[in-house]
C-alpha cells in the first residue's frame, strides 16, 4: 500500500504503557464476575467471534448489553514519531476520514469522526473492560474502536492473513460499525434485542457484520479512486483476510466441524462476497 505521502488522523489515542489497575473481577448489575467466568468469555471471543461482553451478560443472568462498572480512562498520548505501525493505523483512520465525509456530504450529512484507541492489555471502555483477546472492537457508547496492533501479529501468525491490506481492511471494518451507529442502524438492531427470538437476533448480528465487511469495502473504493494507493496484491491480501476469518474457517480450525447456527460474523464466502461488493459499487445504498 502505498501509503508514504498520506497524512495521520488527529483521531488517535494512545494508551499503551499506561497501565490499568483494577481488582479480581467485572461488577455487571449488582454481582461481581470472577476471573473464571470472564476467561469463558475471552475463550467464545477469541474462537467464535462473539462478542465477550454478551456472554458476561448471558452468565450474569442479565440481557442485553450488561451495565459495567468501570475506572477512568487512563491518558492518551500521541505515539512516538518512530511507531512506523501506530503511524500506518492513523493513515488509514484519516483515509476513512476522508471517505466518510465525503459520502456522508453528498447525501445531506455531516460524519462524526470516530476516535480509535491503541492499548495493551486491557483498557476500560463505556462498554465494559476492553481485553486484547477480544481482538479489534467499536463501543458505540464512546464512538471508539479499539485496538491492540498485537492482533495484526495474531492475524499473520495464527490465522494466516499477513499484509498491511488486510490491517487496513480490519481497521476499516471497525470504522464501518461506526457508520452503522451514525446511520442509525445500530440502534434498530439492538432494540429488537428481548423482542425476537435468539436465533432471529443472532441472524441479524451477522448481518451487521457483513454489512460492516461491505461498508469497509466501500471505504477502499472510494480511497483507491481518490489516491490510488493500493498495489498489485494489495486487495488480494485483503479478501485473504475476510477469508480467515469467517465463521466457518475459524470454527473448522479450532473444533473440526462447522456450526452455521452459532455464527457470529458469517462464512468466509460471505465476507469475501459482502466487501466485494462494496468495493466493486463504492454505494452504501
Amino acid at each position: 500500500m502505498r501509503m508514504d505521502d498520506q497524512r495521520e488522523s488527529d483521531n488517535l489515542e494512545d494508551r499503551r504503557g499506561s497501565g490499568m489497575g483494577g481488582g479480581g473481577g467485572l461488577r455487571l448489575g449488582g454481582g461481581r464476575l470472577g476471573l473464571g467466568t470472564i476467561a469463558v468469555a475471552l475463550v467464545a471471543s477469541y474462537f467464535l467471534g462473539i462478542n465477550p461482553l454478551t456472554v458476561l451478560s448471558m452468565l450474569s443472568g442479565g440481557g442485553g448489553m450488561p451495565a459495567v462498572e468501570q475506572s477512568a480512562p487512563p491518558p492518551a498520548h500521541k505515539p512516538p514519531a518512530d511507531d512506523q505501525m501506530a503511524r500506518f493505523v492513523s493513515k488509514v483512520l484519516a483515509s476513512t476520514e476522508d471517505t466518510w465525509n465525503d459520502v456522508f456530504r453528498a447525501n445531506g450529512r455531516q460524519y462524526q469522526e470516530p476516535k480509535l484507541v491503541l492499548f495493551s492489555g486491557v483498557t476500560p471502555t463505556a462498554c465494559g473492560t476492553g481485553q486484547s483477546a477480544m481482538g479489534p472492537f467499536y463501543c458505540p457508547a464512546d464512538q471508539r474502536i479499539y485496538l491492540d496492533t498485537e492482533f495484526f501479529s495474531e492475524l499473520a501468525n495464527r490465522f494466516g492473513a499477513a499484509g498491511d491490506a488486510a490491517q487496513a481492511y480490519v481497521v476499516a471494518h471497525e470504522v464501518g460499525h461506526h457508520v452503522q451507529r451514525l446511520l442509525g442502524i445500530t440502534d434498530k438492531v439492538d432494540g429488537l434485542r428481548g423482542r425476537v427470538p435468539e436465533e432471529q437476533m443472532n441472524a441479524l448480528s451477522v448481518r451487521l457484520e457483513l454489512q460492516a465487511d461491505c461498508l469497509a469495502g466501500v471505504w477502499a473504493h472510494h480511497s483507491q479512486q481518490g489516491k490510488g494507493w493500493l498495489e498489485r496484491g494489495d486487495l488480494e491480501e485483503a479478501l485473504n483476510a475476510a477469508t480467515q476469518i469467517g465463521d466457518d474457517t475459524l470454527q473448522k480450525a479450532s473444533t473440526g466441524r462447522v456450526v452455521p447456527e452459532s455464527f457470529t460474523h458469517g462464512s468466509s464466502a460471505q465476507r469475501v462476497g459482502w466487501f466485494k461488493r462494496g468495493f466493486d459499487s463504492g454505494s452504501v445504498k
